[in-house]
This record gives structure tokens, sequence and C-alpha cells, in this order.
């Protein structure tokens, strides 16, 4: 049996081995933040909002990367620990396979329709030009930027982490200094950024490749694969929930997008651009946490180790708690330094922002916790219960905030809309967590 997992649990434990992966998480979003100084100052406010019209398309073809990857990484680490360590390599090599191929179909056809596909999106005359420039280019790299995705999990099963967080700093480091070189000297607009993006998702895949197929002495590596579709099936569906969230996040982005084109035009979607950069900032940390230790849950589920179980579930709702509350401090009290990074103050744009930023930092406090039942539900292979919960926390809830608060409150109800929704979230959350305890006995 592969030991990288089988470790006794504590708080310190737990926070040791899921740190690169918040490391990774914080970074990533620091660096995105980057890539949206960069196109608000030096292109502008316009070329942020067509980037942000553009990202939901973006998000929806990388939620197959994080579907394969979480889904996937939740069955390798559960046959790891029930001992199954060569069928868990064959896995892990099928789901890369099937990852690249599904990725290059998409490339293709992504190239073929972008125009339709941006209209749908919302790109009006004003902004179309902008999202095609920042498109085209994405495209291209999509199938590495898919593989990046997968191996940043299947770090954490391999009990690297460590590695998992240098490629992910390594491709912000490329993404920052390539967003200077082809925007600022250059001056390739979003089409530069639209490269460094790119350019910096496809690091991680480059070390996954030689990594995975080089490594002999640990537990995962390249073997030759064998054919199991039940297996990718299984992947999938254990997935599900991370690929409901970011196609919910897609839609429900899209929705408010368009609401806020008809409210307050480009500045609004600007001011929803920066909210959710510098939100995504702040909430990257028990996102990592999440993410970090569910191999560790999805070993002791295989394992059938009760014990540590319970242990990982009551130390980590602490741990959440402590972090949702020094966030929402921290986003209240660094509301206008953070805007100020991206417009100048006095504008419509900066006033908008920090409007809507102090509001939606109310969904702090529930955020950790939802994001957490879901992860938490994939790790245990359970894709149905997870998939309820992203289902309806990202878009049910959301729409139904969205589309109403706005006709009472104007551009305010679009920022009520997104603490509203995780709110409601959070009794689905209290429920799951009861109901599915007898089963996993976790608590």
């Amino acid at each position: 049996m592969d030991k990288s997992l089988d470790r006794s649990i504590s708080p310190g434990m737990l926070i040791k081995f899921s740190l690169p992966t918040v490391i990774s998480m914080v970074f990533m979003g620091i660096y995105s933040s980057v890539d949206g100084i960069f196109v608000s100052r030096l292109v502008g406010t316009d070329a942020l909002s067509a980037v942000n019209i553009v990202i939901p398309l973006i998000m929806t073809i990388l939620a197959i990367g994080f579907m394969l990857g979480t889904g996937g990484n939740a069955l390798v680490a559960k046959k790891m620990g029930e001992g199954k360590t060569n069928e868990a390599r064959q896995n892990l090599t099928l789901l890369v396979v099937a990852a690249f191929v599904v990725s290059a179909v998409i490339t293709v056809l992504g190239s073929v329709f972008i125009e339709p596909l941006l209209r749908l999106l919302g790109a009006n005359s004003d902004i179309y030009t902008l999202c095609y420039e920042y498109t085209q280019p994405l495209f291209i790299l999509i199938p590495f930027a898919l593989l990046g995705i997968l191996f940043q999990q299947f770090f954490i099963t391999e009990g690297r982490p460590n590695l998992g967080m240098l490629s992910s700093v390594l491709g912000g480091i490329a993404n920052i200094g390539l967003d200077y070189l082809l925007i600022a000297v250059f001056d390739m607009g979003v089409t530069g950024a639209a490269l460094a993006t790119g350019i910096g998702y496809s690091i991680p895949a480059l070390v996954g490749i030689v990594y995975f197929a080089c490594s002999r002495k640990r537990g995962l590596y390249f073997v030759k694969p064998k054919l199991d579709v039940p297996v990718i099936i299984k992947s999938c569906t254990n997935g599900v929930s991370e690929m409901i969230s970011m196609l919910a996040s897609s839609v429900t982005m899209l929705v408010i997008n368009n609401i806020l084109i008809r409210l307050a035009g480009s500045n609004g979607v600007a001011a929803i651009s920066i909210i959710l950069i510098a939100q995504g900032i702040l909430t990257s940390i028990y996102m990592g946490y999440s993410s970090g230790i569910a191999p560790i849950i999805s070993f002791n589920y295989g394992k059938q180790d009760t014990d540590r179980l319970k242990k990982i579930y009551s130390i980590s709702l602490s741990i959440i708690f402590a972090v949702s509350v020094i966030s929402l401090a921290a986003g209240l009290v660094f509301t206008k330094p953070l805007v100020g990074i991206f417009t100048n103050a006095g504008t419509e744009v900066y006033e908008m922002a920090v409007h809507g930023f102090r509001i939606t930092c109310i969904g702090f406090l529930f955020m950790g916790f939802n994001g957490f039942s879901s992860s938490m539900f994939t790790a245990l292979n359970n894709g149905r219960v997870s998939g309820i919960l992203s289902f309806f926390r990202t878009l049910v809830f959301v729409l139904i905030t969205t589309l109403t608060l706005p006709f009472i409150f104007g551009v305010t109800g679009v920022w009520i809309a997104i603490p509203l929704a995780e709110i409601l979230a959070i009794f689905m959350t209290i429920y799951y967590f009861k109901k599915m305890k007898p089963i996993y006995k976790y608590a």
C-alpha cells in the first residue's frame, strides 16, 4: 500500500498537507488579478469587460478538466486506500488520454463556431472585436490547460502537493512576465493577455507529463492504459459537482453580465469583474484547503477508517470557520485598496465596485462551508449529493436571487443576490451533513 496518504490526523497535519494547495490557489487568484490589472490599466475597462464576457466560455471548457480531475482523483485515491495501486495507475493514464482527446475536439469546434459563441455570450458591437482577440489564442492552448488542471489534482494524490504548488507558481510567474512583455512592451492588447494566461496554465501540464512519465519511485505514474469506460463514467459522476459548479458559474455570470449591461453599461460589467477577482483571492484559502485534503478523505474512505474521517470532518469545520471570519474582516477592511488596484478612485467603476464588494463580503461566512460540503462528498465518491449541492448553490439559488432582486433594488440587487444565494445554500449543506452522517460515519 502507498503510504503518501496514510497519515495520522491532526490540525497541524491537515494544514501542512493542504498548505501547498492553498498557496497554489491564492497565487492563481493573485496572478489572475494581475491579468485584470494589466488589461484594465493598459488596455482599458472595455477590454476588462470583454475578458469578463468571454470567461464563462473558458470556464465551461475548463470545467471538463475539473470534473475529470476531482472525480478521477477521488476514484484513484480510494483505490490506493484499498491497496489497488496498479489499477490506480491505469486509471490515471486513461483519464489523461481521455482529457486530451476531448479537449482537442473542443478546440476544433470552438475555433469553427467562435463568432456565434461570442454573440451568444453577449458580446455587442462595442466590444466584439476585443472578445474575439481574447478568445482565439486561448482555444489553441485549451488542451494543455485542461491537462494542467488534471495534474494539479493528481499531484496531491501522489503525495506531492509541493510539486503542484511549484508548477502553479511557475505558471503564475510566466503569466505575469508575459503579461508585461506582450501587453506593455509589444502592445498586443487582449491577445497578449490571452497568450500569457494560456501559457501560464500550460506549465503545470508540462510538469505533470514529465513527472508521471519519468518518476517510478512512488505510487502513481503512467502505465499502459486499459480502456475502461466505467472508470471514465464514474470519474465524471464523481466530479460532476465541480463541473456543475463551473458551468453554473458560467451561466450565472452570463446572466449577471447581461443584467449589468442593461442597468449600468460596460461600467457595471467592469465593476463585477473587479469584485469577482478580489473575492476570488480571499476565498481561495478555504477552496485550497478543501481541495488539498480531498485525497486524504478518499484514501481513508477506501480504507474504511471512520475514526480518521471523524477527525478530518470536525477539524475541517473549525478551520473553515476561522478562515471565513478572517476573510470577511479582511474584505471589509481592505475593500478600497483592493478595488483601487484595478481602477482609479473617484471613477464610476470604482464607486460601484466598492459598494458591491462590501455587500458581497457577507457571503464569505458561508462560502467555505458550502464549498467544503461539495468537495467532501466528491471525495467520498458520492457525486449525486455533491452535484445536488453544487447545482442549487451555484445555479438555482443564484438565478432566483439575481433574476428577482435587481428589479427591486437595481444594481444593488445584483450585489445582494450573491451572498443571499450562499445563505440559502448553507441550509442544504447542514441538511446533507446530517443526512449522510449515518452512512459515512464522519461524525
